[in-house]
């Protein structure tokens, strides 16, 4: 490998590695989404505002807002939090809103789609590891292709959040009217992109220079070791 295709390959690594990082945030923090509740109409009235993950919801009891709408006030205000997991990834958990059974297969599709995409990155982790031994180039190539899989399933899990969000503010089983994606959501579409694209550009990089001229063979190419 020349320096040239080796200093790209390391560009491409660190896009990965960001990537990375930011997935096992976003799989581990619970601020995908922000609920908010109708406020009651009587003064000074407390109400209930939520925001959740892929594993836990957590729900805070705060003062309603100035009175120019009718939602709850905003999350970040001082109040007593209340976490819980979804109740079933543990029974001994209390998270009713959570227990339609359609928000229930959202939730459960989204977290399993999670811990694969994390699986994927662990192998392309190894690969990649391993591929900085002599003559393992070649171990860059699985690797590129791990972390581009770990990358569609953080999109996919992203869109089953957001319609798994859509449908409980639609449904009248939830007194949710509004809701906003946070930080922990924004973690997640960034980790896609990173390492979507840092798997294709690592793919890329890593492969043999092809002839450049059409008498030169493949055979008389430069060794990537």
């Amino acid at each position: 490998m020349s320096q040239t295709q080796a200093l790209k390959v390391r560009l491409a690594l660190l896009c990965v590695l960001a990537g990375v990082v930011l997935a096992l945030v976003a799989v581990v923090t619970d601020h995908w989404a922000v609920l908010s509740p109708r406020a009651e109409p009587r003064r000074n009235a407390s109400c209930q505002a939520a925001h959740f993950g892929l594993w836990r919801i957590c729900t805070r009891r705060i003062d309603p807002g100035d009175g120019r709408d009718s939602s709850c006030g905003p999350i970040a205000l001082p109040a007593e939090k209340n976490c819980s997991y979804f109740r079933h990834f543990n029974p001994g958990e209390s998270s009713e809103i959570f227990e339609v059974t359609t928000q229930k297969e959202y939730s459960i599709s989204a977290a399993a789609i999670a811990i694969f995409s994390l699986g994927f990155v662990i192998a392309g982790t190894i690969c990649a590891l391993l591929s900085f031994g002599k003559t393992r180039d070649y171990l860059l190539r699985p690797a590129a292709m791990f972390y581009a899989f770990a990358g569609l399933c953080i999109f996919v899990s992203v869109e089953v959040t957001r319609q798994s969000v859509k449908r409980m503010i639609d449904s009248e089983d939830t007194v949710w009217i509004k809701y906003h994606y946070s930080w922990s959501f924004a973690c997640a579409c960034a980790a896609f992109v990173l390492l979507f694209l840092g798997g294709l550009a690592l793919l890329l990089f890593s492969l043999p220079r092809m002839p450049q001229n059409p008498w030169e063979s493949c055979m008389d190419a430069e060794p990537e070791h």
